[in-house]
């Protein structure tokens, strides 16, 4: 499939809406739930998206623009949004992540890039080379699996209530 820069930052400036639609208001004790170990809650997923926003999207496009492949990613910790979410509210946090996400997208969209600035090169710390073209539907792929974790584990508080309708939900089976 072929995509565009704007096509991207049009589905990317979409989550924080959708986000805050799907979880903003409801109890934190919804909000918390996981998966087990190595899982995140809803509100954990808002963290995370939060920091890769400060670490990740927008400091790789950067790098690939600056200097390709002679200096590799900061690797990303997915989990070092923990100690930051301490003391703000779910509310608060997607706040957080519309603003900075509308930032990220006006400097992507100022960049004015172009189709041989798309097939630049990067390196990651575990997949090697990659290409600022393959950064951006990334990006959104992995908005759309942290959308999709989020509804997941909400569905799954249900598990029980559903009874015998269970074994029609696929999502309720995983």
């Amino acid at each position: 499939m072929h995509y565009s820069v704007l096509e991207t930052i049009d589905i990317l400036s979409r989550t924080p809406a959708t986000l805050g639609a799907l979880i903003d208001g409801l109890p934190e004790t919804w909000l918390v739930k996981d998966e087990g170990d190595g899982t995140f809650s809803p509100r954990d997923v808002v963290g995370h998206l939060i920091l890769g926003e400060k670490t990740d999207w927008v400091p790789r496009i950067d790098c690939i623009l600056r200097c390709g492949q002679e200096e590799a990613f900061v690797p990303f910790d997915r989990f070092d949004f923990r100690e930051a979410n301490i003391g703000c509210s779910t509310s608060e946090l997607l706040e957080e992540f519309a603003s900075i996400r509308a930032s990220n997208l006006a400097h992507v969209q100022g960049l004015s890039l172009t189709a041989t600035q798309m097939a630049l090169t990067g390196r990651h710390p575990d997949l090697g080379v990659v290409t600022l073209g393959e950064l951006f539907p990334t990006w959104v792929v992995h908005d759309y699996s942290h959308i999709g974790q989020v509804v997941r584990v909400l569905s799954k508080q249900f598990t029980d209530a559903v009874g015998p309708w269970k074994a029609y939900f696929g999502i309720l089976n995983r």
